[in-house]
This record gives structure tokens, C-alpha cells and sequence, in this order.
């Protein structure tokens, strides 16, 4: 069953085009790769995707319900989801805190299997769970310490917790595996073959080709804003037109 789709996405920056008639179908359940070279479209496409800037042509579905001129915070409380390139965390406030906030929203308590009511005691435990969960030490101080306070190793993690603390079925990582070490890495992909398997579908706009790969289902490639190739992982890496956009990369 399709879950998300795209239909001729476009959006043009100053007379620039940053992409060019997009089209994909995502499966519920789906891990979904987008690749490309810096510059051809991936981050605009998850932000036009997510309500976060307007594109001028094309449209988004959600389970067959037409998302496109919805702003970002109805399309998360419908729950589709997403990390940021460039993390952005309450700094000033303890980790597990950046969570109590999502998991006040109306569409984790409805979901979430909790009952917090009017004490704050219920939501500060389902945060550290969550957080244990994606590889803070429960016991340690970690999860206590300020946000600005953490390396980008836990902030990456902070991401993805805060998203799945909205109970999402769509969750959009941009570039979620950029700036970990491969052990960091190594411990990112079980949580999400564990969220796969508990049926959220990802969408993964990534870098690191060789750890996406160990995960994606299907991936799409873009170049200079079009899309030229989608299909199993190693069979768009083996495309020319791909091999050709990564001409001179060490990262195929």
C-alpha cells in the first residue's frame, strides 16, 4: 500500500531550478532512499514535502489525502516526521526535556499508551525510555545534561527520538548518519530495522551510501533537481547516469 507519494514536484530558487518534475511512490512499512551529489535537490525535496517551504508545481499525498499547502505542524500531527541536517534541539533544555514536548502534543497522548493527565512525572519517564532506546545510558547523566551540551553523536539521536515520541507513521531523516563515527552508525541501523519492523515507514535523504544501502529497500537518485534513477540499491548505483553524477567521488 502506498503511504506517501509525490507527484511533479518543482521549486525554483531565484530563477534556479532545485527541482524539476519529481515523482515517487513510497510503500507503508518502506525504507526509502534518496541519493544524489550536494547540490541536486534532496534536503528541498523533504522540505517541500514536509510543509517547510512552498513549492510552485506538484503535489504531496498522505495516504491518499492531498497534504500540499499544509503548514509543517499539521503534517507532523498527522504523523509524518523528520529530522534536520542541521540538528535543531531546545539547546537550553535538558535532553529528555526536548521530548516531554512532543509527547505533550495532541497526537502522542492520544497514541502514545500513556496517561500522564496533569503531572509532568509520566511523561519525564516514557522520554527517558525513549531515549534509552535510541542509545542514551539510562543510568548515566547523559540524558540530564543540556542539549547545547551534547556531541553530535547524541544530538543525532535526540533527532530521531524526538520524532519517534510523536508515534509517527512517516519519519524523513536528512542526512541522519552525517558526522557519526561507524560505530555510531552501527548502532543507528538496528533502531531502525526495529522501527521497520514495527511498521514506520523511512524516508532516508543520505550520504553514506554504503550504510544506507544496508537498510534501504529502494533508492531514488536526483541530479541538478531531476530524478534519473530509482530501484533496488545496487542496481541505481549501477546506472550510468548515477556513476556519472558521483564521477570523481569516493563515496559509491
Amino acid at each position: 500500500m502506498i503511504i506517501l507519494s509525490a507527484e511533479n514536484i518543482s521549486k525554483t530558487f531565484k530563477g534556479l531550478k532545485a527541482l524539476d518534475s519529481v515523482s515517487f511512490q513510497v510503500e507503508e512499512g518502506e525504507v526509502y532512499g534518496i541519493i544524489g551529489p550536494n547540490g541536486s535537490g534532496k534536503t528541498t525535496l523533504i522540505n517541500c514535502i514536509t510543509g517547510f517551504i512552498r513549492h510552485e508545481k506538484g503535489k504531496v499525498f498522505f495516504r491518499d489525502k492531498n497534504i500540499t499547502k499544509l503548514p509543517p505542524h499539521k503534517i507532523a500531527r498527522m504523523g509524518i516526521t523528520r529530522t534536520f541536517q542541521i540538528m535543531r534541539p531546545y539547546f537550553s533544555l535538558p535532553a529528555y526535556k526536548n521530548l516531554v514536548i512532543p509527547l505533550w502534543g495532541p497526537r502522542a497522548r492520544k497514541l502514545g499508551g500513556w496517561r500522564g493527565g496533569g503531572k509532568h512525572g509520566d511523561r519525564d519517564t516514557v522520554a527517558i525510555d525513549i531515549l534509552e532506546e535510541i542509545g542514551f545510558e539510562r543510568d548515566s547523566r547523559v540524558p540530564y545534561k543540556l542539549a547545547s551540551t551534547l556531541p553530535t553523536g547524541y544530538l543525532k539521536r535526540l533527532e530521531l527520538a524526538r520524532c519517534i515520541a510523536m508515534r509517527p507513521e512517516v519519519i524523513l531523516c536528512d542526512e541522519i548518519f552525517s558526522g557519526l563515527s561507524v560505530g555510531e552508525i552501527g548502532g543507528l541501523i538496528p533502531l531502525l530495522e526495529k522501527l521497520k519492523l514495527e511498521g514506520v515507514t523511512i524516508i532516508m535523504v543520505e550520504h553514506r551510501l554504503r550504510e544506507l544501502f544496508k537498510v534501504a529497500d529502494r533508492v531514488m537518485a536526483l541530479q541538478f533537481g531531476e530524478k534519473i534513477a530509482e530501484g533496488k540499491p545496487y542496481d541505481v548505483i549501477e546506472d550510468s547516469r548515477v556513476r556519472e553524477a558521483y564521477l570523481g567521488s569516493d563515496e559509491v
